[in-house]
């Protein structure tokens, strides 16, 4: 049932991004991809040392994005470990494996005639193993435009996490961006992206758990981090080659840190390939 709403979510959003509006429209795009994420061995040794569980993957994407006059919305919908899907996962086995959507829709609505907007981000992940989470952020942004290729827009909110093994609750807050730059090179076109989100102020509930009845927080005897420190870092930056107006390769650096369920430095490589419509 989770994956479906996370499904129909996902197509509400990439209909809402195509449908058409009585708004006039800057920009606008749509691609699929094939994606492999390949983590470092590190990644995994120090993964596997504090509990958690690493493995490499490949990953369907459809994404999708535009730009009004009253704002901007984007939205992903990832498939990962495709061939897994099958309804036939063991609970014996590592949960890194498991068949996985994940979907995630954002939205900037201009505040009057100035580069500020209302914000709004919504990320939910499900997997085959029985895991869930949904993250919501509501707060502000600011659209940052240059004439030389480059945009920016960070962006700050109230950070709301629901959770299939900790509850629902706030999460403190959340504090980030994403950036484009736009180039060529050798008469190529290329571009450079990042996003980035700063988790800050983190629910105890959400760094870890007490092992032991004498454990009272993070400090404590018996105390086991998931995602470690009051703040966490997760992001990925990007070089993409358009080959032509319909494909682009690209390769991303994934990072993370006391995030994705380890309490330390996480790192991979993506290999990807899109289809441009």
């Amino acid at each position: 049932m989770k994956n479906v709403k996370m499904l129909a979510l996902a197509a509400t959003t990439l209909a809402a991004m195509s449908a058409p509006v009585a708004a006039e429209q800057y920009y606008g795009f749509a691609n699929v991809s094939v994606n492999y994420l390949d983590w470092s061995e590190g990644t995994v040794d120090r993964s596997t040392a504090e509990g958690g569980q690493k493995a490499d993957f490949v990953y369907l994407e459809v994404e999708g994005g535009a730009g009004y006059d009253w704002g901007d919305v984007y939205g992903f919908i990832d498939f990962e470990n495709p061939t897994k899907g099958d309804w036939g996962y063991d609970a014996g086995e590592d949960a890194a494996e498991a068949f996985r959507i994940a979907a995630k829709g954002t939205v900037a609505v201009n505040i009057g005639e100035s580069n500020w907007n209302y914000y709004g981000q919504l990320y939910s992940i499900a997997d085959s193993s029985g895991f869930y989470e949904q993250n919501i952020v509501l707060g502000v942004s600011y659209d940052i435009n240059t004439d030389f290729g480059l945009w920016v827009k960070p962006f700050l909110g109230a950070h709301y996490v629901h959770n299939n093994f900790i509850g629902a609750g706030f999460n403190g807050g959340m504090a980030g961006w994403v950036l484009g730059y736009n180039f060529k090179l050798g008469g190529q076109d290329f571009m450079i992206t990042n996003w980035n989100e700063i988790e800050f102020a983190r629910a105890d509930e959400y760094r870890g758990f007490c092992a032991a009845d004498t454990c009272g927080g993070p400090g404590d005897a018996g105390w086991v981090e998931t995602n470690g420190d009051s703040t966490g870092l997760n992001g990925a930056v990007a070089l993409w080659w358009n080959a032509t107006s319909k494909f682009t390769l690209g390769l991303q650096y994934r990072y993370a840190d006391n995030k994705l369920g380890t309490p330390g430095y996480q790192n991979a490589a993506i290999f990807s390939a899109k289809y441009n419509f």
